[in-house]
């Protein structure tokens, strides 16, 4: 066979060819509308998943930093100046109130009250004779007003005297553990002087703060639950005080609540977390943060229904980490898609995959 003839047949089988695995009648490699290759006819409805809604708790906590103090705390100090004569109580131990802690040398006080109790007797017995010689008007009012100012006078330095006297005798205050001691017997001290301090660790308080938002909502009695940094021991108290205005440099609602400490397991000075509750919802229906969807006048959700799309316009409460509580627009039961919310319309028809 010629080269020339050769080459028309190739062209006119590859011509061939062409037309067969063109023409529709043979269908060996496509597939007619809504068919594949060995299957039925194609399912065209959107995949999505879904969450059916049930009721279920909810509570609405705010969690704030807080720091715990003692019950009554006091730095122990003198209120007159001098010298230390005797220190009795031990660093650490626990005193009642009243106790003797520290006596400051009051010999000098005590001769200036023994001095004057001895001028006290001459100025009685002044004022004794010439209050006598007054009743029967042979010296004048002028002369007993004076022997009767000289004994009131003896008498309210004994009485100065003798409440100096008495706070040379340091006692506690109230029933706590005394601290550290800053000073020795023999040491001189004054008023500034730090002697110890007095913890009442009993029950400790626990300062802490919210923000501005939560103000109103933020009541005395209410529950808290606290936790010590390294600890997951959970700890209760309750509020007792709430300060009565926001503070302008943290816009923030300063709160303080009592806790029972048994075996003063809780030092003051500690930093803790502290969860407050404010409310709690028995029946809550809550759907994922990505089922809602931000609308111009409003929010809403997809819902499924009879195998199609339909929206709902919502109202949003409380918003947990990844969940939403819906107040308005959904009932219990209903089933709420999750996924395909960009490409789902009201109407359309869904191929619903899985639901939780």
């Amino acid at each position: 066979m010629k080269p020339r003839t050769r080459l028309v047949l190739l062209i006119v089988i590859a011509i061939v060819v062409v037309i067969i695995l063109a023409s529709p009648r043979l269908k060996l490699f496509s597939s007619g509308p809504g068919e594949g290759p060995g299957t039925g006819p194609r399912d065209t409805r959107l995949p999505v998943k879904a969450v059916i809604l049930r009721p279920e708790q909810l509570t609405n906590t705010i969690r704030a930093t807080g720091t715990i103090l003692a019950n009554e705390e006091v730095e122990l100090r003198s209120e007159i100046a001098g010298k230390i004569q005797e220190i009795v109580f031990q660093e650490g131990s626990r005193v009642r109130k009243g106790d003797l802690l520290v006596r400051i040398n009051d010999d000098e006080l005590r001769a200036q009250i023994k001095k004057l109790d001895s001028q006290k007797k001459l100025a009685e017995e002044k004022e004794r004779r010439r209050r006598m010689l007054f009743e029967k008007q042979n010296i004048s009012p002028e002369d007993y007003e004076i022997s009767l100012n000289e004994l009131n006078s003896i008498l309210a330095e004994i009485e100065y005297n003798t409440a100096r006297l008495d706070k040379t005798a340091l006692r506690a205050p109230f029933d706590g553990v005394v601290g550290l001691r800053y000073v020795s017997d023999g040491s001189y001290v004054s008023s500034t002087s730090r002697i110890a301090t007095l913890q009442d660790v009993g029950k400790v308080k626990v300062d802490f703060a919210v923000p501005e938002r939560y103000a109103a909502q933020v009541k005395t009695d209410q529950t808290i639950r606290f936790t010590r940094t390294g600890s997951d021991e959970v700890f209760v108290g309750r509020i007792f005080a709430v300060e009565p205005k926001i503070d302008p440099q943290t816009r923030t609602l300063q709160a303080r609540a009592l806790c029972a400490n048994p075996g003063g397991r809780i030092l003051p000075g500690a930093f803790v977390e502290v969860n407050l509750e404010l409310e709690r919802f028995d029946a809550a229906l809550l759907v994922p943060s990505e089922a809602v969807i931000p609308e111009l006048n409003g929010q809403k959700v997809f819902l499924y229904r009879g195998g199609r799309a339909e929206q709902s316009a919502v109202r949003t409460g409380l918003r947990t980490e990844n969940r939403v509580q819906i107040l308005e627009g959904v009932q219990p039961g209903d089933t709420v898609l999750t996924t395909g919310i960009l490409q789902v319309a009201s109407g359309l028809a869904l191929n619903l995959t899985e639901v939780k």
